[in-house]
């Protein structure tokens, strides 16, 4: 893995706070560019830009070349593990993705337990690219979907407003949901080695759909497999830094902390800022957690919102982030504004 020392972003994942907080985006590669539509036009489909290394390494600059970011994250897709399962996955545009869905027991079975990984070479030659292009002290971020989030795709074949499949099936049948879980484990782990061999600096797993389980389902089925993923990870790699994005966890997210054993975790805008500063913060770096809406607002708004996560949370480690991604109609103008206010 390359250095970091000087690099602000992997300083705080180590354990040291920074005066001002180094900051990236969530979607910083995306449709509010115009440059980034430009590449995409140039693309074609969704997936052909993730798997051309050339264009996904361009778009992955381009907000580090405007913006001046603390951190670059590789152009890909949290379903690039269920195609290199040779799953069949397509992105309708306007409708977002579209799997073939496993939705009972006996479509489960069909499942490959070992991913293709040469199918996600280009997402490795990527990382190599942008690796070389970047500032030295820019850290360049890898990740994955957690196995969750990613199981409720795999299992529905599409979005849903809240993921009902895959929790029907947790309570159905969930020995055929473990089954999706494990092989999303071991894959991802290797994935993500994979990322960091390629000259990742840090690692996160985004687990979207986290906030959908109650308790008990979210202990079995966000928090373990993400514990398995980062045992898995620091077996070879014992100095990973990992963040963990369990989206709307709440008050689960003490318990996600100790028992992943993630460097950092990312935060929504709903998290209670005391509740984190107490029970989080004191244990780990916080990433967040500005709500891209305010964002689009601008204006004074957006001041008061960004002093507002200073104010909460930039006396720990803090990684100055959204709570989520940015939107395509953000106007630039208010990314800027908000960086400004930010590095002051």
């Amino acid at each position: 893995m390359p250095q970091s020392s000087t690099k602000r972003f992997i300083d705080v994942l180590s354990g040291q706070r920074q005066t001002v907080p180094p900051m990236w985006m969530m979607r910083q590669a995306g449709r509010y560019l115009p440059e980034y539509r430009e590449v995409r036009a140039k693309a074609g489909g969704f997936l052909d830009l993730c798997f051309n290394p050339e264009l996904a390494a361009e778009v992955t600059l381009q907000p580090i070349r405007r913006f001046g970011f603390d951190a670059a994250i590789i152009f890909s897709d949290i379903l690039v593990i269920p195609y290199a399962l040779g799953r069949s996955v397509r992105f309708e545009v306007g409708e977002g993705p579209r799997l073939e869905p496993l939705d009972d027991p006996a479509k489960v079975a069909t499942l490959a337990p070992h991913a293709d990984f040469g199918k996600l070479e280009p997402v490795f030659a990527a990382l190599k690219i942008v690796r070389g292009a970047l500032d030295p002290r820019t850290a360049l971020i890898g990740f994955c979907g957690a196995p969750w989030t990613v199981a409720t795709y795999m299992v529905a074949g599409h979005g849903t407003p809240d993921q009902a499949p895959a929790r029907m099936m947790a309570y159905r049948h969930p020995e055929a949901l473990s089954q999706i879980i494990d092989v999303l484990v071991d894959n991802s782990i290797q994935y993500l080695l994979a990322q960091l061999d390629a000259g990742a600096d840090a690692l996160q797993i985004f687990d979207t759909w986290a906030g959908v389980l109650p308790p008990t389902e979210f202990a079995r089925w966000s928090v373990e497999p993400t514990r398995r993923i980062v045992q898995g990870v620091r077996a070879k790699v014992p100095d990973a830094k990992i963040i963990g994005f369990p989206r709307g966890a709440g008050a689960q997210l003490p318990g996600y902390v100790e028992a992943t054993g993630v460097n950092a975790v990312s935060i929504d805008w709903t998290a209670e800022p005391a509740f984190i500063r107490e029970r989080v913060q004191s244990k780990v770096a916080v990433q967040g957690n500005l709500d891209p809406l305010v964002l689009i607002t601008g204006g004074a708004a957006l001041d008061g919102a960004v002093d507002n996560v200073l104010a909460n949370f930039a006396a720990g480690r803090l990684i100055f982030n959204l709570g989520h991604g940015i939107q395509p109609e953000t106007p630039i103008a208010h990314v800027e504004q908000m960086i400004r206010r930010v590095r002051g």
